[in-house]
């Protein structure tokens, strides 16, 4: 590479990065919280058995998973504005992203709350805990430690997922790197130099990820004191 493309990429990195920091990662955070919530809502009617409520949580999970994110952010944004709704590009970003992974999310704790024994739910009752004294305190704790790997992983591949949000004005890692590559032509220095922004990004939650799980097995280990 020429000195003039080295120019580019130390000149842009900050450019690059800050919408990261202020846009990527906000979104992220956000979008995952409210997944979770829906997750876990999704996940305890399911695991409940209410039965009209079980099936619209069903037929939810069945379009969200059989449809691809970016016609849901385009049906988000474009098609609530477009009949009426008024809807600014980030907030119909979060609005999609945690409804897409909160249905992903939901599958992953409903089988693991599955995973729990039935028994630990009789033996709650027979304490005299109703049910949600008894998924508070002794079934969800337990299914979130072994659907602990699989959540962060989710939470890992929607950092990269809000590069989808570009497609809607988002000012995010993705939209400005593509501003600076139309204006300068440097597209492969700068896209290369995107997708490290993004490596540095998961490799850091990869480690908070380790960091965690060997946490939660000493934990374990220690029989939960």
């Amino acid at each position: 590479m020429t000195a003039e493309t080295w120019e580019l990429i130390l000149e842009s990195f900050t450019k690059i990065l800050v919408p990261g920091l202020l846009m990527t990662i906000p979104l992220t955070v956000l979008s995952f919280a409210i997944a979770m919530v829906i997750a876990v809502a999704v996940a305890l009617i399911q695991y409940a058995n209410i039965p009209v409520l079980k099936q619209i949580c069903r037929f939810y999970i069945w379009i969200i998973r059989g449809t691809p994110l970016l016609v849901q952010l385009y049906i988000g944004f474009f098609g609530l504005n477009n009949i009426g709704f008024s809807i600014q590009p980030f907030a119909a970003a979060v609005l999609v992203f945690s409804i897409n992974e909160g249905a992903y999310c939901a599958e992953t704790i409903r089988g693991s709350l599955e995973a729990v024994s039935k028994g630990q739910l009789e033996a709650g009752y027979c304490c005299g805990m109703n049910f949600l004294q008894i998924m508070m305190h002794i079934v969800l704790p337990q299914a979130f430690r072994s659907a602990f790997p699989a959540l962060f992983n989710s939470l890992i591949g929607m950092v990269k997922d809000t590069s989808l949000a570009s497609n809607i004005t988002v000012t995010e890692m993705f939209q400005k790197t593509m501003q600076i590559a139309g204006r300068t032509y440097k597209f492969m220095p700068l896209y290369l130099e995107l997708a490290f922004i993004y490596l540095m990004f998961c490799t850091i939650l990869t480690w908070v990820q380790r960091w965690s799980e060997k946490k939660l097995s000493h934990y374990d280990a220690q029989g939960g004191k």
